[in-house]
């Protein structure tokens, strides 16, 4: 196994994060918080409730937190949150009464949502945490690896990534399903899991997903809220406004790492060349817009699809139009949901994101090498 001590610099800085105001900082499983935190804030008081006798004294007498902080403390460190909601009652009086800043981590945003966050109402930001992405990998990063293992640093690390990857489908389960009380019928949401896998990054058919995995439909769309709440699932949202052609109003879903999805689809993994490596380089080139997104731009990400079936991958805005393509030659028939958009709206870039070996221009269409892309992205040239 290659030493997944060696530090990895992440884009996120804690200290600056927490420089003015406290904050969540959600994420899924290993993505690395806790790594990040002993990184950026070595020093700090922490409480992690995942250590049981912690866990213990601070549910019994949630007023010790404030007990246990001496006066002139001005940062702390709260793991896991989302085990011990009421805590952030106690939370929400040191920031009052003493102008502790918290970093509250969870990996997820379920339990919370049941009135914590609001809580705190405006008293604590929140920030998401993904899986490594390409720049902070830099030259450790190799797309068929990241494709293949995913990005969440101990399996792309491991010299096991398979049973890792399948580890974590059942850490999954048990922790986050399970151990929070989800739902109660876990075999049908563990069927649910797989059906919604295989319909990544499309518009999906409810009344389909139902049928597969044995739900009723309801159950479905309370199902895809649990994998949004627990940080698995991403949504992206239709791009609504159209001057001519009508769009599709339904969102696409994209789970949040590829090793990840390719586990909970039951694959072993994805050949170069195949439609399944090509969703996969979709599904990661997303995962690195939500990273540039959250860490830097605060953009809007959506994609377009007209019903007469006209479609473009993503929209940055209302100003940028990026088509996704695998494969290392763009062809004509690639360029057309780009030049359909056009006609419906204004646009400062159209893209098409590729494998080919260097960058070209089709008329005013940009077809850029993946890594020509990244550059360009998060050098802002895309505004």
């Amino acid at each position: 196994m290659e030493d997944v001590d060696v530090p990895i610099p992440r884009l996120l800085d804690l200290r600056q994060l927490l420089a003015r105001k406290s904050h969540f900082l959600l994420g899924p499983r290993q993505t690395g918080k806790t790594f990040l935190i002993r990184q950026g804030l070595p020093t700090v008081r922490r409480y992690d409730l995942l250590d049981h006798a912690v866990f213990l004294d601070l549910s019994r007498d949630p007023g010790r937190l404030g007990q246990e902080i001496p006066r002139n403390e001005r940062l702390v460190v709260i793991d896991e949150v989302q085990r011990l909601p009421s805590l952030l009652n106690e939370v929400h009086r040191l920031i009052e009464e003493r102008r502790i800043r918290f970093l509250l981590t969870g990996s997820s945003a379920r339990r919370l949502r049941g009135g914590g966050v609001n809580l705190l109402g405006g008293r604590a930001r929140v920030r998401h945490l993904h899986p490594l992405s390409a720049r902070e990998l830099g030259a450790r990063f190799q797309l068929e690896r990241a494709i293949d293992r995913g990005l969440l640093p101990s399996i792309y690390l491991s010299d096991d990534p398979r049973a890792d990857l399948v580890a974590y489908a059942g850490t999954y389960l048990q922790q986050e399903i399970v151990a929070e009380g989800a739902t109660r019928n876990v075999p049908a949401f563990s069927r649910f899991l797989r059906v919604a896998a295989l319909c990544n990054g499309t518009i999906v058919n409810f009344t389909k997903v139902a049928s597969d995995a044995q739900v009723a439909r309801t159950t479905v769309h309370e199902y895809f809220e649990i994998l949004k709440e627990t940080l698995i699932l991403h949504e992206l949202p239709a791009y609504r406004t159209a001057a001519r052609r009508k769009p599709i109003a339904s969102s696409k879903y994209y789970f949040f790492d590829t090793g990840v999805l390719t586990a909970l689809q039951g694959r072993d993994r994805r050949a170069v060349g195949t439609s399944e490596w090509g969703e996969g380089f979709e599904t990661w080139l997303l995962h690195e817009l939500r990273c540039w997104r959250d860490y830097h731009s605060g953009a809007t990400l959506s994609f377009w699809r007209s019903t007469s079936g006209f479609g473009v991958d993503v929209l940055i805005d209302d100003h940028t139009a990026i088509e996704i393509k695998a494969s290392a030659t763009v062809g004509p028939a690639d360029l057309k949901g780009l030049r359909a958009l056009s006609e419906e709206m204004r646009l400062r870039h159209r893209i098409v994101v590729c494998r080919e070996r260097g960058a070209r221009r089709v008329d005013d269409i940009d077809i850029l090498p993946w890594s020509d892309f990244l550059d360009a992205l998060w050098a802002d040239q895309f505004r």
